[in-house]
């Protein structure tokens, strides 16, 4: 819980998370803790959560499935709320990368495995280059938030996500 905890005690201090966002995230921590998966009821489209040695975590996310919504992804934007992404879902495994054409805000990509384990972090991506990032092969989700927040919260390779576009029969995390 460490860093999620240390994140969630400063934010009382004085940022624009509600109090809402502030009670949920920790519930989700804390649950996460004892054993118990509250975000495994609260699956669905615009919800992605992970889980790891630091507990658990939910972002709202925007989907982009299709080829229009995969490239333009997150361009153009000058903010991005703390708890908030975009994942980039693929039917099929392949090797992907990304880059940061005309992307405003520094962003974290989280490069995920048909399962739903992590594969690859790419931190802080600096917003306009045009340098690909590349997340491996055989991959078929990428979640993109906010830079830093990964190392923050402590995510890290080898954590899950859960989410309803994931294959629930190959799931290391499947809903509900």
């Amino acid at each position: 819980m460490g860093n999620v905890a240390k994140w969630l005690r400063k934010s009382t201090l004085g940022t624009t998370l509600s109090t809402t966002i502030k009670a949920t995230a920790l519930a989700i921590v804390l649950t996460g803790l004892a054993g118990t998966s509250p975000v495994a009821a609260a699956c669905s489209d615009n919800r992605v959560s992970i889980k790891g040695g630091f507990g658990a975590i939910s972002f709202r996310v925007e989907i982009a499935d299709d080829e229009r919504e995969r490239a333009v992804g997150l361009m153009n934007r000058e903010t991005l709320p703390k708890l908030a992404g975009m994942l980039f879902v693929y039917q099929r495994p392949q090797p992907l990368a990304f880059w940061m054409r005309n992307t405003l805000i520094p962003l974290d990509m989280i490069f995920v495995e048909p399962t739903g384990r992590i594969a690859h972090i790419h931190a802080n991506a600096v917003p306009h280059d045009e340098t690909p990032i590349q997340g491996g092969d055989g991959l078929t989700h990428v979640l993109e938030i906010g830079g830093g927040l990964a190392a923050k919260f402590g995510i890290s390779t080898g954590d899950i996500l859960q989410h309803s576009s994931f294959n629930q029969n190959e799931a290391l995390w499947p809903c509900g």
